[in-house]
Formats: C-alpha cells, structure tokens, sequence
C-alpha cells in the first residue's frame, strides 16, 4: 500500500489519479478547493480543503496534515490557464495570480514537505506550453516554464528527493473545454492544433501517467518529460 499526495482532486486529472490510486488499494491524501463526494466514504482517502492560490498560509495550514507522514508520491496537479490572449494586453496581477498557483503554491508545498514529511518523489504536472512558447499562452507558458526550472533546481539542493516535471498530454477537461469552447483558432493556432489532435479522458490519462511514474525514476532527477515523446 502506497501513500499518494495529490494537489487539485475536485475534478479534471487529479479526481482521476485519486479514483485510481484508492480503486489499487492505495491511501490518497489529497488537498483542494472542495471535497470530492464520490470518496467520502473510501477510509483511505483523507481530504484536507484549501485554497492553494493562497501561497502565504500554505506552511501553517499544511503542515499539520503531512507532518510525519512518508509519502511514495507527491503529484502537484492544481494549476490554473488563465486567459489565452496576447502578453501585451494580459494585465500583470492576472499573470501573477497564475504564477501564484501554479509555481510559488508548489515552492511553499515542497518546503513544507521537506520540513514536516518524508517524500521519495515529486512530480509536478507540467505542459507542452512550458517549451513551445505559443502565441496567446503567456501566463500559463511562463508558470510552467517557471515549474520546471522550480523543480530542477530542488533537483539539486534536495537530493534525496526525485524531482520529475511532466507534461501528461492533452486531456479533457475544464481548462481544455474552456480552450475549444472559448478560444478563436484563427487568432490563435495552437487552439486549432490542440482541438485536432487526440485528447485523452481523465481515466485515460490517470492510468497512464500512473504506469509510468515508476519509470520516471531511471530518469535524472529535475528532468522535463512528456509522455508524447518518452520512448
């Protein structure tokens, strides 16, 4: 039996990766906005609420619900899009409230783990757009390019910790819909690249990503992957 940490279970992958992770027998300590209800009556998942956007209270609030616990697997799923528009007319506290959750969140999440916990493995969930640098995807691009730089330098300085930033592929969901639903592709062409392409279901994706996280380990800690292109 493993202990799994997820970030962001109320819907999308993370719901996914819980629902997996409890159906092999495994606990999930999770932690998220709102409790999901499809769990509430598994005894080994174990739900901590909290706003993770709200980075200046994460050490005093978490602490107590990881402190002394081992942990096999930290998955930090949460993140936000924000909007897909041009950098020049995206507002800077916009910017700033994606960068918020999806890197500074994980910096003070990773500190408190390190301090109160003990964690063989941390995978943040990345993306494509942490490379590809495409029109319209600013703030997200910066955050994920700002996760994967997060993670290869606690690589480095917490060594007893294997760090993996990993970008799960496409996948159907709120972000995703709001992107096919919301986005003009003419004005944006990654959209258009993205609604032809395959787009995996939660379930899909969980598993997945759950098979290969063992392999991520013969990888060197810190590295940037992509199940798209790992061998």
């Amino acid at each position: 039996m493993k202990n799994i940490l997820i970030t962001g279970v109320s819907s999308g992958l993370g719901k996914a990766l819980a629902r997996e992770y409890l159906a092999n027998g495994d606990r999930v300590y999770a932690i998220g906005r709102s409790f999901p209800k499809i769990f509430s009556t598994d005894p080994h998942f174990f739900f901590f609420p909290y706003d993770l956007s709200q980075t200046f209270m994460i050490k005093a609030e978490i602490k107590t619900f990881i402190a002394n616990h081992s942990f096999d697997i930290v998955i930090l799923n949460a993140g936000i899009l924000g909007e897909i528009q041009m950098l020049n007319q995206t507002n800077l506290g916009k910017i700033k409230e994606v960068m918020e959750l999806n890197v500074w969140a994980n910096k003070e999440l990773i500190d408190t783990l390190h301090e109160y916990a003990y964690v063989k493995q941390v995978i943040g969930i990345s993306s494509g757009a942490a490379v590809n640098g495409s029109k319209g995807w600013g703030a997200y691009s910066l955050s994920k390019a700002g996760l994967n730089m997060l993670l290869s330098i606690y690589a480095k300085e917490l060594p007893d910790i294997h760090f993996t930033a990993l970008a799960p592929g496409v996948i159907d969901t709120s972000m995703v819909r709001h992107i096919i639903n919301k986005v003009d592709d003419q004005i944006f062409p990654s959209a258009k690249k993205l609604k032809e392409g395959k787009i995996q279901t939660p379930r899909e994706a969980a598993k997945l990503l759950i098979s290969i996280f063992d392999t991520l380990l013969k990888y060197e800690s810190g590295s940037f992957l992509d199940v798209r292109t790992m061998s």
